[in-house]
């Protein structure tokens, strides 16, 4: 290693960072937390992002006129290069979109120059022959610890601080939301925020209408918005298939829609069966229903998990709470890197778990079941059927077994039955919750006290 190396610094980084925070007015907010001004390399973008720091303090906004604004009042506007160099930050950013990201490479970049730093402090600390050794490691420990703590963070805490934030929760700050399914209530009493549920089925099971009705739900019940992350299925063919659902759900009842079948939209778009006036008419007012949701889907196929964190940072930004936060489906984001599939997907699985803790919003995430099912005469799935489970069993706060016994056998008196098999309730029970599938219309029900 040579003296005469670059410290480590990425300044497109920077830039991009910069340009994104007088580009959009949520940008600020969701990197001052972890992004401290001294992590910038150029002086010039240190105080730039101070300027920026300032004003979002004041909660004045971070756009270009406003920062220009203020770097001129305080006499900093030459310094940092004029309004050619701000003009030219915010021409060069696309958008905001990867900005926490790139804010981690940058405390990344700072980090490990404060590493060289402190490194380069101990080697003269090792030279001070005069001091007594014990003094030196106990100094050349300080600096490490103080490092590695501005790194991590310390998440340690007294149980007196656990214990009076614990007693405060009980006024409902961070509640537990019931899915209103009666028996899965029973088993793991609702959706909290910081957990990973994970719903497994084999294919044409039903995972993605369970989980659209689930996101429903969270919607009708409790008024949260909801985010669908769709890696199988584009957003429009999941519109089509939420306007099944609400034609037939007892909480519009009064609407007086006609029931729309799954595929009803699909048999019109071919020219097979063209939908009728009163069909239209129906459909009209559901499309009515549809835009009041608080609903918001992504059918980015190549999102990663921290684009599905960035996504759900601005939409919690913009309306202030999240309920439910779904993902379809797991192996889909782990599929085309070339690597160890197993290990790929191990990192998908405990990037979401962490995601679902730092943004405080419970996630349902779907994942495949092997085939292996098939093969046996009992063919309800266990968590060792889960694609590459021994990952998704340890992260997972639940995990919930989707089994429709008609689908393997046609003659069965469990017609119309979904089995939701709790293979695991971190907080909960294990046990199964039986209930009303109508695959149709992707409708579930209780299998007392009447519909939802």
């Amino acid at each position: 290693m040579t003296d005469d190396k670059l410290p480590p610094q990425n300044i497109e980084a920077e830039e991009v960072i910069l340009g994104g925070i007088m580009l959009d007015p949520q940008a600020i907010a969701r990197v001052s937390d972890q992004l401290i001004p001294e992590a910038f390399y150029l002086n010039s973008h240190k105080d730039i992002y101070l300027a920026a720091l300032r004003l979002h303090s004041h909660a004045l906004p971070t756009d270009l006129l406003t920062v220009t604004s203020w770097l001129a009042d305080h006499d900093l506007l030459a310094r940092i290069g004029g309004k050619n160099k701000l003009a030219t930050l915010v021409d060069r950013t696309v958008s905001a979109v990867n900005i926490d990201a790139l804010a981690e490479l940058v405390m990344d970049k700072y980090l490990r120059r404060q590493l060289i730093k402190a490194g380069n402090e101990i080697v003269h600390l090792g030279y001070e022959t005069e001091t007594e050794l014990p003094v030196i490691l106990d100094r050349s420990e300080q600096k490490i610890f103080q490092l590695s703590h501005q790194s991590l963070g310390s998440n340690t805490e007294h149980n007196s601080a656990i214990n009076i934030a614990a007693y405060e929760e009980l006024e409902s700050k961070s509640p537990i939301y019931p899915t209103g399914l009666f028996e899965l209530d029973k088993l793991m009493v609702g959706f909290e925020g910081g957990t990973l549920t994970i719903v497994g089925g084999r294919p044409s099971m039903g995972k993605s209408l369970i989980a659209s009705f689930l996101a429903l739900q969270m919607i009708l019940l409790h008024n949260l918005p909801v985010i669908i992350f769709s890696l199988e299925m584009t957003k429009k063919q999941l519109e089509y298939r939420l306007w099944s659902l609400i034609s037939v759900v007892n909480a519009y009842k009064d609407f007086e829609l006609l029931p729309l079948k799954c595929d009803r939209i699909r048999r019109h778009r071919s020219g097979s069966e063209p939908l009728n006036e009163w069909e239209l008419r129906s459909i009209a007012k559901i499309v009515a229903i549809a835009s009041e949701l608080p609903l918001y889907i992504n059918d980015s196929r190549g999102i990663t998990v921290s684009g599905i964190a960035s996504e759900c940072r601005q939409v919690k930004a913009k309306e202030g709470k999240l309920g439910l936060v779904v993902v379809d489906y797991l192996q889909m984001m782990a599929e085309d890197s070339g690597g160890n599939r197993s290990y790929e997907l191990g990192d998908v699985a405990r990037g979401i778990y962490k995601m679902a803790g730092e943004i405080e919003v419970p996630v349902l995430a779907l994942s495949q079941i092997s085939r292996g099912v098939e093969s046996r005469q009992n063919k309800r799935p266990m968590i060792s059927d889960l694609s590459q489970s021994g990952i998704l069993e340890m992260v997972a706060d639940n995990i919930i077994l989707a089994y429709r016994d008609d689908y393997y056998n046609h003659g069965t008196e469990d017609q119309g039955i979904l089995e939701l098999i709790m293979a695991k309730s971190r907080h909960g029970s294990t046990g199964t919750a039986t209930v009303f599938f109508d695959k149709s219309y992707g409708i579930i029900q209780n299998l007392r006290s009447g519909n939802i």
